[in-house]
């Protein structure tokens, strides 16, 4: 603990846009710091989870054997095992030494059923989305609070670029030297563990800064409504096909499984001359689906999801991001009309536009799906997240006055000079992002409405 005067006005003009800076840094870390450890816990917790025991049910092992019964028979098996279900989806095995997977309904709860795809014997059935990793995810994605913990998470993430940008301008080297801002001084005290957050920040800003925004890309607001919606594969590339009423995020079940660019794009329609050639011999089966899957490139793990209306189609799918691949640029959704057959659509990694591009990638390296590479790198940011946020309550400590019953927030200077700039910057995060402006609102509201007509409260979170 030092004796620092925190209530002393800084002098000169840089000083003071430090102190500035620093407020800002200080108030937006009360608010961000809890979800970001939140979010690197589940994050790694996830990381590790999907490496060494899968998801839902995709590495239930098997004994190889010769020969593969038809999709059909694992279906009926599957279907067996849950009396008046109906089929969903079929996830052909990753390797020869793993069951196949089918999802199968009833009244509205979806269950998976394995099974062995040289006996059809069924091997378990288990609610799907219900695994270790599936409970981290939910904390991770929503804090299990649906909207509103959407709403939270993209507040903190927002207000998180806020933290970012005042970190790099503090440690942003000056006098010093750039080999301070980049290698930490080891010593005793404050003086130590400031020079680890600092060089650990602006180490880290890069990596996080693209945590965020590919995160942000998937939150309601700024991800549905301002970029996701502006980015998407635009159904006008399929000539003359008849589109659905249903877009392709009606195949997500609780949680985001059709890829990003394509989630908001209408789905095509069965039950007309369109497309090219596709099943060739025999009735559209799942079986001959599977056969055309199979011809037109889709090898190992993919999956394939059924016709449920008139007008629905059978959907083969194969992305990082539900752990089909290891490489999200031989990203592919093919649409098959249930009723002749044919290829209605044929979508591909190089049909996305620019920011479907940069979320297919971006969306594997946030989740680690890229092989164990990517898991142990992610693993190290998770672990640095957590450091920056130990440290920072480390460093809060250490510089508190003692036994005042105040947050001890650094003084905000009376005169700020260029304040016209900070008021522009202000104005741009809350229009880039719309969470963090509403925060900053809120803020500035309750220090105008309540806190400056209750001076002990006012006086206790200064």
């Amino acid at each position: 603990m030092t004796s620092t005067d925190i209530q002393v006005q800084p002098e000169g003009r840089t000083n003071k846009l430090y102190f500035a800076a620093w407020r800002w840094h200080f108030y937006a870390g009360l608010f961000v710091l809890p979800f970001l450890s939140i979010l690197a816990i589940t994050g790694a917790s996830m990381l590790w989870i999907a490496w060494i025991d899968g998801r839902d049910g995709e590495r239930t092992p098997v004994t190889q054997q010769e020969i593969i019964l038809p999709v059909s028979d694992q279906a009926e098996a599957a279907l067996a095992a849950i009396p008046d279900g109906t089929l969903k989806q079929y996830v052909a095995p990753r390797t020869a030494d793993v069951a196949a997977l089918f999802r199968v309904d009833h009244d509205g709860d979806a269950t998976m059923v394995a099974v062995d795809p040289y006996s059809a014997k069924v091997i378990e059935t288990f609610p799907r989305r219900s695994g270790w990793y599936d409970f981290a995810d939910g904390i991770h994605s929503d804090l299990m609070l649906g909207v509103t913990g959407d709403r939270m998470l993209e507040t903190a993430a927002s207000l998180a670029l806020v933290l970012i940008a005042t970190g790099l301008y503090m440690w942003w080297p000056r006098e010093a030297g750039w080999r301070k801002a980049f290698i930490p001084s080891f010593g005793r005290g404050r003086a130590m563990w400031k020079s680890l957050h600092g060089v650990v920040g602006i180490w880290l800003s890069i990596f996080l800064v693209f945590f965020l925004i590919s995160g942000l890309s998937w939150a309601g607001i700024w991800g549905g409504k301002m970029v996701q919606a502006w980015s998407q594969f635009p159904a006008e590339k399929w000539d003359a096909v008849p589109l659905s009423d249903d877009i392709h995020a009606s195949m997500n079940h609780d949680r985001r499984e059709v890829p990003w660019a394509l989630e908001q794009t209408p789905m095509p329609a069965s039950g007309s001359d369109a497309g090219i050639d596709g099943v060739q011999d025999g009735p559209v089966t799942i079986d001959t689906v599977d056969i055309l899957a199979r011809e037109i490139g889709f090898d190992a793990r993919y999956q394939l999801n059924l016709p449920q209306s008139a007008t629905g189609v059978w959907t083969l799918s194969r992305d990082s991001m539900n752990t089909d691949s290891t490489d999200p640029m031989s990203d592919r959704t093919v649409h098959v009309d249930q009723y002749t057959g044919k290829i209605l659509a044929d979508i591909r990694y190089g049909d996305y536009s620019l920011a479907g591009k940069a979320m297919a990638v971006g969306i594997a390296l946030h989740m680690g799906t890229m092989g164990l590479w990517s898991v142990l790198a992610n693993t190290l940011v998770c672990l640095a997240v957590l450091f920056l946020c130990a440290s920072s309550v480390v460093l809060w400590w250490k510089r508190r006055p003692a036994n005042t019953g105040r947050l001890s927030a650094p003084p905000m200077p009376k005169e700020l000079p260029l304040w016209q700039g900070a008021v522009l910057v202000g104005l741009f995060v809350s229009m880039a992002f719309p969470m963090a402006g509403l925060a900053l609102i809120t803020v500035l509201a309750i220090d105008v409405l309540i806190l400056s007509h209750l001076p002990k409260l006012r006086h206790s979170l200064t």
